[in-house]
């Protein structure tokens, strides 16, 4: 059984609805975060992510100026990114299988879909702490291992093709991480 120790983490919440905003940030200071920054949108996400250095990103998709998506990949792909590690975490209306596949092919981590509860917030924060992915460096990609289970015989038609792929060994966010009992 592990505890998340909310008040040794820094988060980012990014949506261009201050009351959405307001909701997720009320949520992790209730579960007792104490660093929570904000940012109406992308681009202000960017320069809040390289001053206060969050350790996990919540992103609102449809956002004026850059969305969460482009958003996801200049923070994984860009040569100045302060952490490309850093868990992102898709907080959006929309469930389109090809929205949940475009965002996983971003480097999204995590995947929401509004409206939100505390359980289902502090279950994501969660999965990225006490089972974090290992990344993937291909030509074309670079994020969390897409593939939550390991078939080592899998040859379907998502199988991965072209080129060599580097495996990078998950980064864990031991500091809010707790095992109890």
């Amino acid at each position: 059984m592990y505890r998340v120790e909310y008040h040794r983490l820094r988060f980012l919440v990014v949506d261009d609805n201050t009351y959405m905003r307001r909701i997720v940030k009320t949520l992790l200071h209730g579960f007792g975060a104490r660093e929570v920054f904000e940012a109406e949108d992308g681009a202000a996400a960017l320069d809040a992510f390289a001053s206060h250095y969050p350790d996990i990103v919540f992103t609102d998709w449809e956002m004026p100026l850059i969305n969460g998506i482009d958003m996801a990949k200049l923070m994984r792909c860009s040569d100045n990114s302060v952490n490309p590690y850093v868990p992102i975490i898709m907080v959006t209306v929309h469930s389109e299988r090809h929205r949940v596949i475009e965002a996983r092919d971003a480097g999204i981590t995590e995947f929401l879909v509004k409206p939100l509860s505390a359980q289902v917030i502090h279950q994501r924060v969660l999965n990225v702490i006490a089972q974090p992915r290992p990344f993937i460096r291909t030509a074309t990609y670079f994020g969390p291992d897409r593939r939550r289970t390991k078939a080592a015989e899998y040859n379907g038609p998502e199988r991965r093709s072209g080129g060599s792929a580097e495996l990078i060994a998950p980064r864990k966010l031991a500091a809010g991480l707790v095992q109890e009992g």
